[in-house]
């Protein structure tokens, strides 16, 4: 099975917040965490989510302003504003307080479910996106890893680059070799599990201070998992 997406839901109509709790639920890739006040999507939004679907209007904030708080703390996950404001200028001031993208409610389910893979594949290919791994920032984009205290920096290949794209997905959890392999190859019968089990040999010898006792890398039963 594929490594969900990370979606956090900031919506306060329990209505609608189930309606799109139960079409998500339907769709395998999407794992969603739903809050319902600024303050809360505020406490959530460092949590390694990769997409927001944010309203705009919640209860004890504008969600634009919330937007922009959000922006301002360094959060770069893309953000779908959910609004019943149908004009161009409220889209404008949408966009402009850091959104990437508008939604006008009542919506399709379908149309929102495609602006939400847009923005998932957008932000992955990013060249800006950083995540962080232990004491590196990861650029997938730029295949590298970047130690925190200034030394030089990790060049990796695709395949390891895509290794570890996968496992921050699951934010600590194991991935199974089965999973990991389709996810990196494909479905191509001639790649076994050896063939992944070297790029993790090769791999760790970049990333971890004594590759034989591994500490951000692990191994762990039923797959690898990244160190929280």
């Amino acid at each position: 099975m594929a490594v969900k997406q990370k979606i956090l839901l900031v919506e306060d109509d329990d209505a609608l917040a189930e309606v799109l709790a139960e079409q998500l639920a339907l769709h395998d890739e999407f794992d969603l965490t739903r809050v319902d006040s600024a303050a809360d999507a505020l406490a959530r939004a460092g949590d390694g989510f990769d997409l927001i679907l944010l309203d705009v209007g919640l209860p004890d904030q504008d969600g634009r302003e919330t937007c922009k708080i959000m922006r301002k703390n360094n959060i770069a996950t893309p953000i779908i504003m959910l609004t019943g404001a149908a004009s161009e200028a409220d889209t404008v001031l949408g966009l402009d307080t850091g959104a990437n993208d508008y939604v006008t409610k009542p919506f399709r389910f379908g149309i929102l479910l495609a602006r939400m893979r847009a923005q998932l594949r957008s932000h992955e290919q990013a060249e800006t996106a950083e995540l962080e791994i232990g004491t590196y920032i990861f650029r997938p984009a730029l295949k590298i890893l970047e130690p925190q205290d200034g030394a030089a920096k990790i060049r990796l290949t695709e395949k390891e680059t895509n290794i570890l794209k996968f496992l921050h997905r699951a934010s600590g959890s194991p991935v199974a070799r089965d999973t990991l392999l389709h996810e990196v190859w494909g479905y191509n019968a001639q790649v076994s599990t050896h063939t992944l089990e070297t790029h993790i040999y090769r791999l760790r010898r970049k990333i971890e201070a004594d590759p034989s006792d591994a500490t951000l890398l692990l191994t762990l039963e039923g797959g690898y998992a990244l160190a929280q």
